[in-house]
């Protein structure tokens, strides 16, 4: 009874290593081909239970995520003959299984990982060789990535590999390029600032001789209507002054007299003169002396005319 149960244990034992070598099931993060003796039979597996032939199949699995690889610093040198320090990183997946198998080595991630970072690096070579460190830096980084990633999906495709993203996670400078990148950068920013200036220069010199030609312009008009003024008012005082001489000759002398005699002798103190007494500036101090005719005796038969009561002191 012993035996018969031992036998029954080893039969059982075989048929179950028997099932164990024949099914194997494939999980869904997972891709997955089947080997004869090394040669691909079948690839694109479904995930779920399948079979095989025992010892003769065999089944060789990778995984079906996203996978993510970055590297250390590597120098590249820019189109101004300057090397800059880069960090990278890109994330992958397999996508032809078979081809990855035979492209790899018999499907080693050690190997893909190598080949899939030298063609990154000599992607990045080429973008940054056809660039400046300030084009680096700014807007043109995301064209250089997605020129990089367009370029390195060509090349990865031969290892049945697909490029799902490509990153620069930084972007530094070796300490002997530092020093001259920021001189550069300072003396390009003081251009700029320095044109700055002399466009601001120049618009307050335009401004200022618009103003000054403005304020000549105005200037010159209002002497223009200034004298044009009084050239009308010495005419018309010259008129009035003809009309009062026409209408009474020696009255006219006589005011015009006294107010001579009013603006040397009235309106000033302590004033000398020095003038002979028998000049014509004293000639109505010495008629009044003698009982000559005054300027009111003059035409007595005649009334004043309204010329004459109407004229204004000079």
């Amino acid at each position: 009874m012993t035996q018969r149960l031992q036998i029954i244990a080893a039969v059982f034992v075989a048929v179950l290593m028997l099932i164990l070598s024949t099914a194997y099931t494939v999980d869904q993060r997972e891709k997955a081909i089947k080997l004869q003796f090394r040669e691909i039979k079948e690839t694109d597996i479904t995930p779920g239970l399948h079979f095989k032939l025992p010892f003769i199949q065999s089944i060789q699995k990778f995984p079906g995520q996203i996978l993510t690889f970055s590297t250390q610093s590597e120098r590249f040198l820019t189109s101004e003959k300057k090397y800059v320090l880069v960090d990278f990183y890109v994330q992958w997946r397999i996508d032809k299984v078979a081809t990855f198998y035979t492209a790899t080595a018999g499907g080693s991630l050690e190997y893909a990982t190598n080949r899939l970072e030298n063609i990154m690096k000599d992607g990045l070579r080429n973008e940054f060789s056809r660039r400046t460190i300030e084009q680096a830096l700014s807007e043109q980084r995301d064209e250089i990535m997605k020129g990089l990633e367009q370029k390195s999906n060509e090349a990865a495709s031969q290892l049945g590999i697909s490029i799902v993203d490509v990153r620069v996670s930084k972007i530094d400078f070796p300490n002997e390029v530092s020093k001259s990148v920021y001189e550069r950068m300072s003396s390009e920013r003081n251009r700029v600032a320095q044109d700055f200036r002399s466009r601001g220069q120049a618009a307050a010199e335009k401004i200022k001789a618009t103003a000054d030609r403005t304020a000549t312009v105005l200037m010159a008009e209002a002497y223009r209507d200034a004298e044009k003024i009084r050239g009308e008012g010495d005419a018309k005082a010259a008129e009035i002054y003809a009309n009062a001489y026409q209408s009474n000759g020696e009255f006219y002398t006589f005011y015009r007299s006294l107010d001579v005699y009013r603006k040397t002798m009235g309106q000033t103190q302590n004033t000398t003169m020095v003038l002979d007494p028998n000049s014509d500036f004293f000639r109505y101090f010495k008629s009044a002396g003698k009982g000559t005719t005054s300027p009111t005796s003059v035409q007595p038969a005649q009334q004043p005319t309204a010329a004459s009561q109407a004229v204004p002191a000079p």
